[in-house]
């Protein structure tokens, strides 16, 4: 772990000359853009800032004052840098805390039907939520409740009221997330022996219902503080839109700039933040797992099959593809003024944008670069993370570590090496997306080797091999398979957040990222191009969950049925 920590903040402190740029004429262009670049006032910048030194050296500098607790000044302001920190982190941290409440409302809100029926759902809905864009969630929270309906600040931080807008968008998807992970699990635990009994023995409903929670989360609380994490690292778009000086912006702000302090700095901090949540999160889920981990007294819940009819994944997956083939037939780059944010038509089917394309065409030859990407990351990250998962004390803190750095900075760090463009993008998701797949597979592992039937399996001679194949891979490879499937539209939606940052596929390349950053400026007045990627990534969710929703037979069932 402090190897991984000790890179990450290396690799940082040497943007600057990984990007390829002058940072002197990047300071100078942050401090003064009107100021012309001579060599004379580059020189001055370069011995004010001590760049004319061996970037390891300045690395090392910074380091040694980080041991004194100074964080170093500023490149572009010349302020200290660890009060500007602390500001956004504890702007952040009150973000986090309103958005994560948000996000266990809707969570309890698409559970608690579970609990009351005792079968499971679909779970279409809340992997829709979860697709939900959170920066175009926010643009649209902005106009309406800000402008329109005149009931929230529409940007700034000065009290509660600020909090409202961006805690909606960022934990209405975040809370589809965790409804759907913890609605996933509900269903096979109601359905255990002891579920049963109490119910026989007049134990009440509430009762029950709260004995299956605790019975879920320990697999799931890894889950829950990386999303808490997430909601502060991750929150680089919504606080743009909104205006919130938060932590996520500053790193931005800071990278744009090649403040390098600041941006060690913001980075630093997070870093902290998530190896705190982790730590955090792993005693939590020993405490609820309590002496069974142990005592090797664990059963896991039989996986049970949600009624989805097959028509549903058929008939999504005919309307995506009838959609995205339809725009494959269309030129997405041909512009025509006339046109521009023409309501759908028949000569438009989905509208057109500001430059008069046609937006079904773009959404059409948009779906490989993005869909085809995200398939790609999400199935490199589920062999990942099924491999990781039996080694968990050797990714535990690279885990925290990965999961507490922001797309944008990884996806600037990639950027800075290799460009911008849609194969930097994939490999920066690719980069963040193996934590919480990982952590999932290390508690199943853990559960599993921590279980009464493998005891058995041992017992009676059974080959570890044979243990390994026909019980451990099965009990973990499945549920992973199914949350990396849930995580598609998820991954899709951060390679958009760096194509809506500029970092992700370039124009005029009909990406959906692109899409939804394009058509941000005229949401009011043209809703429809806005919506058109915004509901192909609901489709594309909805689709990922009914596949995903009749997990595959284990080995194990006749090992725990009665």
């Amino acid at each position: 772990m402090a190897g991984a920590l000790v890179a990450v903040l290396s690799v940082v402190g040497l943007l600057p000359w990984l990007s390829g740029r002058d940072p002197a004429l990047t300071v100078l262009r942050a401090r003064s853009a009107e100021q012309e670049a001579t060599p004379e006032a580059l020189a001055a910048i370069r011995a004010d800032l001590g760049l004319d030194a061996e970037p390891l050296a300045l690395l090392g500098g910074w380091a040694a004052g980080l041991a004194r607790g100074d964080l170093g000044t500023s490149w572009v302001s010349g302020t200290d840098v660890l009060p500007s920190v602390v500001a956004g982190l504890q702007v952040s941290l009150g973000l986090m805390g309103a958005a994560l409440a948000v996000a266990l409302v809707v969570a309890v809100a698409l559970a608690a039907p579970v609990l009351v029926r005792g079968r499971g759902t679909s779970g279409a809905f809340a992997a829709m939520l979860a697709a939900v864009p959170e920066f175009l969630l926010a643009t649209v929270v902005l106009i309406v409740a800000g402008v329109w309906l005149g009931w929230l600040p529409t940007s700034g931080w000065q009290g509660p009221a600020h909090l409202v807008g961006p805690a909606v968008a960022l934990g209405v998807p975040a809370g589809g997330l965790l409804g759907r992970l913890v609605a996933d699990a509900l269903p096979a635990v109601l359905d255990e022996r002891w579920v049963e009994l109490w119910r026989g023995a007049g134990v009440s409903r509430p009762r029950v219902a709260l004995a299956a929670l605790r019975r879920v989360l320990p697999p799931l609380v890894p889950q829950f503080g990386m999303v808490a994490v997430g909601l502060t690292g991750g929150a680089v778009a919504v606080e743009t839109v909104f205006a919130v000086p938060g932590i996520g912006r500053t790193s931005l702000g800071a990278a744009t700039s090649q403040d390098l302090p600041l941006l060690q700095g913001s980075v630093l901090a997070l870093l902290t933040l998530g190896l705190a949540v982790g730590a955090a999160a792993a005693l939590a889920r020993r405490r609820l797992l309590g002496p069974g981990l142990r005592d090797a007294g664990l059963t896991l819940p039989t996986a049970r099959a949600r009624r989805v009819a097959p028509a549903v994944p058929l008939v999504l997956a005919a309307l995506l593809a009838a959609v995205i083939g339809w725009g494959l037939l269309r030129d997405p780059y041909t512009v025509g003024t006339a046109a521009r944010l023409a309501p759908p038509s028949l000569a438009h089917p989905l509208g057109a944008d500001g430059l008069g394309r046609d937006v079904l065409a773009r959404l059409g030859h948009g779906a490989a670069a993005t869909v085809g990407t995200a398939v790609a990351v999400c199935a490199l990250s589920w062999l990942l993370a099924v491999a990781l998962g039996f080694v968990p004390r050797m990714t535990a803190g690279l885990s925290d570590i990965a999961n507490a750095l922001p797309p944008v900075i990884v996806g600037i760090l990639v950027a800075a090496v290799l460009g911008p463009g849609t194969g930097g993008a994939a490999l920066a998701v690719a980069l963040l997306s193996w934590p919480p797949l990982a952590a999932h597979a290390a508690a199943l592992v853990q559960e599993v080797r921590a279980s009464g039937f493998l005891l058995a399996q041992k017992a009676i001679g059974a080959s570890a091999g044979w243990i390994l194949w026909r019980h451990v891979l099965p009990s973990v490879a499945a549920p992973v398979a199914r949350h990396a499937v849930l995580r598609l539209p998820g991954t899709a939606l951060a390679l958009a957040s760096l194509g809506f940052l500029g970092l992700g596929a370039q124009p005029p390349a009909p990406e959906w990222g692109l899409l939804l950053n394009e058509s941000r400026a005229y949401v009011e007045r043209a809703p429809w191009a806005a919506l058109a990627p915004a509901l192909a990534l609901a489709l594309l969710a909805g689709l990922a969950v009914t596949l995903s929703a009749h997990p595959a037979r284990t080995g194990r069932r006749s090992s725990h049925g009665g």
